[in-house]
C-alpha cells in the first residue's frame, strides 16, 4: 500500500474523461489515508431489519429477471427462499463473533451469483 500512495502522490491531478480508478477496502490501518482523504467514497449498507432486507433484495429484481427462467413460479418461490437466506445471513452479521466465526462481508453481488446458480 505505500507503494501505492507513492503512485499517487507522483501523479499530477488533471480530470480526465479517461481515466478511472476503483479501489475497495475493508476498514484497515495499513490503507494510507491520504488516499481516502483524496477520494470520492461510497459506501453501500444493508438496510436494518430482517423484514427490509427481504423486501430490497427481492423487489431489486425486475419483473423480466423473475419471468425469465422456463419455470417462473418454482423460481420464484425458490429466489425468495433465496432472498430470505441472504437477508438472515445478513442480520447475522450483526452479532460478530457470536454470529460467525469469520467474518464476511456478504453483498447484492452474492446474491446475484446465488442467483444466477438458480438456472
Amino acid at each position: 500500500m505505500p507503494t501505492l500512495d507513492a503512485i499517487f502522490e507522483e501523479i499530477v491531478y488533471e480530470p480526465s474523461a479517461q481515466f478511472r480508478i476503483w479501489l475497495t477496502t475493508m476498514p484497515s490501518d495499513k490503507f494510507p489515508v491520504t488516499i481516502v482523504q483524496n477520494a470520492i467514497k461510497v459506501t453501500a449498507e444493508p438496510p436494518k431489519g430482517l423484514r427490509n432486507n427481504i423486501r430490497g433484495s427481492y423487489l431489486a429484481l425486475g419483473e423480466e429477471e423473475l419471468d425469465s427462467s422456463k419455470k417462473p413460479v418454482v423460481f420464484r418461490r425458490l429466489l425468495w427462499g433465496l432472498c430470505f437466506f441472504n437477508a438472515l445471513v445478513l442480520e447475522r452479521r450483526k452479532f460478530g463473533p457470536l454470529g460467525w466465526n469469520i467474518p464476511y462481508e456478504f453483498s447484492v453481488s452474492d446474491l446475484r451469483i446465488s442467483k444466477d446458480q438458480l438456472f
